[in-house]
């Protein structure tokens, strides 16, 4: 009998919430005067399409977000993450989600928040989550831990979940195909790398793309949000 426990696997923006958080952020800058109003929200708008397509150029796209508030001091960074998280984040935070997490949490299982959004943005929501282990893309920082606008090592996006994830695992001596159950929550097609990869795919608050997928396999379907 294996002694891995089971894993519960979250995606984040469109599965326990209801908005995009990194888009989210972006607009919330724009309000905030720290970058041009329209510019920056037509491209982020762009960007945004882009993922819902399925299409989105991640490089270029991480370059985009942190140049909003990379070149900021520290403090201000910071002081502005908690802000947002405060009170744009916070808000949308909907009890059905947190019960949906603490089930898990209740049953002893893994938990990890694999999304593509990065690391800067969703550390803090993650912790509102309750979930310590959090599989995001990583931000590249030069030799004084300041932000380059790049990448470091593999996005968590797409097949880049899967990667993350197993990797993860293997830091604990342990794989995926060990785990008595995986169950993974998504909203998007983006997504059907580690969805099509877990035991126990959970099509969650689905879009259309995903909602077609999810009947034609017969995977369950969630409704979060109304």
């Amino acid at each position: 009998m294996s002694t891995t426990p089971a894993l519960a696997l979250f995606d984040l923006d469109g599965t326990l919430l209801p908005r995009d958080s990194d888009h989210a952020f972006g607009e919330f800058l724009v309000q905030r005067g720290w970058v041009s109003s329209d510019n920056f929200r037509r491209a982020n708008d762009r960007f945004y399409a882009d993922y819902l397509e399925g299409r989105l150029d991640m490089t270029a796209y991480v370059d985009f977000a942190t140049s909003a508030w990379r070149h900021r001091p520290e403090a201000e960074q910071q002081g502005v993450l908690a802000e947002f998280v405060d009170t744009v984040v916070r808000p949308m935070l909907h009890p059905a989600a947190l019960e949906l997490v603490q089930r898990h949490r209740d049953a002893g299982e893994r938990l990890a928040l694999v999304t593509a959004t990065n690391e800067f943005v969703t550390r803090p929501i993650a912790a509102l989550f309750g979930i310590d282990t959090l599989i995001a893309t990583e931000l590249e920082r030069d030799a004084h831990g300041r932000v380059t606008g790049r990448i470091a090592g593999t996005p968590s996006f797409r097949e880049g979940k899967i990667v993350r994830v197993q990797a993860w695992l293997a830091g604990l001596g342990t794989a995926l195909a060990e785990a008595p159950r995986c169950t993974f929550y998504s909203d998007s097609t983006n997504d059907l790398p580690l969805l099509e990869a877990a035991s126990h795919p959970v099509a969650t608050n689905p879009g259309a793309g995903l909602a077609r997928i999810a009947a034609e396999r017969g995977w369950p379907v969630i409704h979060l949000f109304t």
